[in-house]
């Protein structure tokens, strides 16, 4: 018997994060993609911080053929920024989503303010500009190279990502997407403090057709940014047409993904939110952004 919820069967899990990583993670992908087959889930996306994740989906693919494991950039310092060129050649490599700044955005350089973490545990501390990535300029207007970026990604018909952007940031991300007809918008861990969107913006964002992460790590002991009774509540709110089940997990100190999957679509139903529901943001919803 499996050791994780049924209706984990063909779902896709979009947000995770595996080794190899400068940051600590729980599991390597060999070890994340164990627990997929073992829980009947049709795919997995790669997520890393700090390089691209599409040539591993990729070598993972050839020995798994039947699981459908991708992955992309994230556009933070350390992949080059907000970069058309780096964009392109991911989207020629395979990329399925586009990521905007997370750990190099303003917004989180705010929010976790100066702290002089020593992240990878070495001796130097790493190289990161101190300036945080924005996508537009001083009169709030999308930079140039953003709507390079757009462009690539509306013409590939691949996965906008927000990443950790302020939700004004967002709102005005989404305006521009809709120019460049990019039809597929991942909202990033909308409950998450890191970088909040009010309930209000997120039913504004999905009557625009963009599809919101609710996210299991907003609920946990690391961030405690909302119950489970009230993730629940905004999903009912919002509507589960328009949400996604991810984890956002992969911390070394945390349950590995899958299982930590598992264990939010429990919850979700405890707290009311029906079986077809969970299907929806757990397989389809995730299935149509991939192109599946």
């Amino acid at each position: 018997m499996s050791l994780f919820h049924p209706l984990l069967q063909g779902a896709i899990e979009l947000h995770c994060h595996s080794y190899p990583s400068l940051f600590p993670r729980k599991q390597t992908d060999w070890e994340l993609i164990e627990d997929v087959k073992a829980a009947g889930m049709a795919g997995v996306v790669l997520k890393a911080h700090e390089a691209q994740t599409v040539d591993r989906a990729n070598l993972i693919r050839m020995k798994e053929p039947d699981l459908h494991v991708y992955g992309g950039l994230v556009c933070n310092h350390f992949t080059g920024g907000l970069s058309p060129t780096a964009v392109d050649a991911a989207i020629r490599l395979g990329a399925k989503i586009i990521w905007m700044p997370t750990f190099s955005s303003k917004e989180h350089q705010c929010h976790f303010g100066k702290k002089q973490t020593r992240f990878f545990n070495s001796e130097r501390p790493l190289l990161h500009p101190d300036h945080g990535l924005e996508i537009w300029d001083e009169h709030h207007n999308i930079l140039p190279n953003v709507h390079e970026i757009l462009a690539l990604i509306g013409e590939a018909n691949i996965i906008l990502a927000t990443g950790h952007l302020h939700a004004d940031e967002v709102m005005v991300l989404v305006e521009a997407a809709k120019q460049h007809k990019i039809e597929k918008i991942l909202i990033q861990h909308a409950d998450l403090g890191i970088a909040p969107i009010p309930l209000e913006l997120q039913k504004e964002l999905a009557r625009k057709g963009a599809i919101l992460e609710k996210c299991y790590l907003a609920c946990s002991a690391d961030f405690q940014d909302l119950t489970v009774e009230e993730m629940a509540e905004s999903i009912e709110q919002i509507g589960a047409d328009a949400c996604a089940l991810v984890t956002d997990y992969g911390q070394v100190h945390n349950i590995p993904p899958v299982e930590a999957l598992s264990q939010f679509v429990t919850q979700m139903l405890a707290c009311g939110i029906s079986e077809s529901d969970i299907e929806k943001m757990v397989v389809r919803n995730p299935k149509t952004l991939l192109g599946l």
